[in-house]
């Protein structure tokens, strides 16, 4: 019966006929079985073990750490993607994605370099915690911040504030380091000059370099300051990048430079296409985004109710991965920035607010998905979490 409905299939018997064929006279590929996952698994692994080989202090508030391969090899990358470090903190399983800012021509470290933010839970650990030799595990570089040499030109325009330099020095040291027909423009905002992360190999490279043009913005400057100072305004960008004419711009920083950028850009006229945009991480006051509504507080509690058997609180004013992940839960992310999706849970009932920047597919909201990473309780939830 089997065969005689295989037969009814249009196509069925050319197709048989073809694999005898095949069979009889084409090379035996049947000891190569298992040999394209072999290859797949070591440039995409799940998880890598690292080891921390080398911490360098870059600024007071931040460090370099410098990453082997504990066991095997380190897959490649491209210069603007990051990994996402998996750590074991006071009983709390968590994770956070640092850019690489080391460059992909070298193949035998990554550098992951962490600011200290305030209440920074994670950074204050990697930063006040680890030390060489250390163990840590992550996910193979992932993310979309990167140069393609099909649409993105050979003129670019780096807008970067604070520690979003990292992915900016990836990138700026592979060009330089193989000379590569590219020229940069980077506009990198600091609170202070202390602040200033990479500072000398920036003026080193910029020195060395004719295609590397770099230019400081300090937001807060000390009394006689004699640099550029202020915000990264239409103005400035415009007084720097002379034309912005058939550029191409990457933005990276705190959210509330993405926030502000994205405006100066938009005045400029800058088509989207021409902006590439990298966030880290979560606003630092979600209440002050547009659409928060004003009868929720930061700090108010709400009941989440689990795939119907337990419940934790929750508060309004941080992700909700946060309260799960600190009542033992566990939920798959990378980015923790809305974006890659792999966080992504039903949403059973309740109402949460997300940012307009978390990238939500249609069938997530046609279907009531919500990412944790990014999305605040508003009210009472039930959510259903993967077994």
């Amino acid at each position: 019966m089997k065969g005689t409905i295989k037969n009814q299939i249009e196509g069925y018997p050319e197709i048989k006929s073809e694999i005898a064929v095949l069979r009889k006279h084409a090379l035996d590929r049947s000891v190569e079985r298992g040999q394209m996952m072999e290859t797949i698994n070591r440039l995409h692994p799940s998880r890598l073990k690292l080891k921390i080989s080398d911490v360098v202090k870059e600024t007071e508030s931040t460090s370099t750490l410098r990453l082997v391969a504990a066991e095997g090899y380190l897959p490649p990358f491209q210069a603007g993607q990051f990994i996402n470090v998996f750590l074991d903190i006071k009983g709390v399983r968590t994770s956070r994605p640092y850019s690489i800012s080391s460059p992909p021509n070298q193949i035998g470290f990554y550098d992951i370099t962490i600011r200290r933010v305030g209440e920074g839970f994670v950074s204050d650990f990697l930063l006040d915690d680890v030390s060489r030799g250390d163990i840590i595990t992550s996910t193979a570089p992932t993310g979309n911040f990167f140069y393609n040499p099909l649409f993105h030109g050979k003129d670019l325009v780096y807008i970067a504030g604070g520690s979003g330099i990292t992915p900016f020095m990836s990138m700026i040291r592979e060009v330089t380091d193989r000379g590569l027909g590219r020229e940069i423009s980077l506009i990198y905002g600091s609170r202070t000059a202390d602040d200033i992360v990479f500072g000398a190999e920036l003026e080193s490279r910029q020195r060395r370099y004719s295609n590397l043009k770099v230019h400081h913005i300090i937001s807060e400057p000390e009394e006689g300051y004699q640099g550029l100072s202020g915000f990264i305004t239409a103005d400035l960008i415009r007084s720097l990048v002379d034309s912005v004419e058939d550029k191409m711009f990457y933005v990276c920083g705190p959210e509330a430079l993405y926030a502000f950028v994205l405006k100066e850009l938009e005045q400029l006229e800058i088509p989207k296409r021409k902006i590439r945009v990298e966030v880290f991480g979560p606003p630092a006051e979600i209440n002050k985004q547009p659409g928060w509504p004003a009868s929720v507080n930061p700090g108010d509690t709400f009941n989440v109710s689990l795939n119907g058997k337990h419940s934790i609180k929750a508060v309004a004013g941080e992700p909700l991965m946060n309260s799960l992940e600190r009542n033992r839960l566990v939920v798959p992310a990378s980015c923790r920035s809305g974006e890659c999706s792999l966080c992504r849970t039903k949403l059973l009932s309740g109402k949460v607010y997300q940012p307009a920047s978390v990238k939500m597919r249609k069938s997530d909201s046609k279907f009531n998905y919500i990412h944790p990473c990014m999305a605040y309780p508003l009210e009472d939830l039930e959510l259903m979490l993967q077994a």
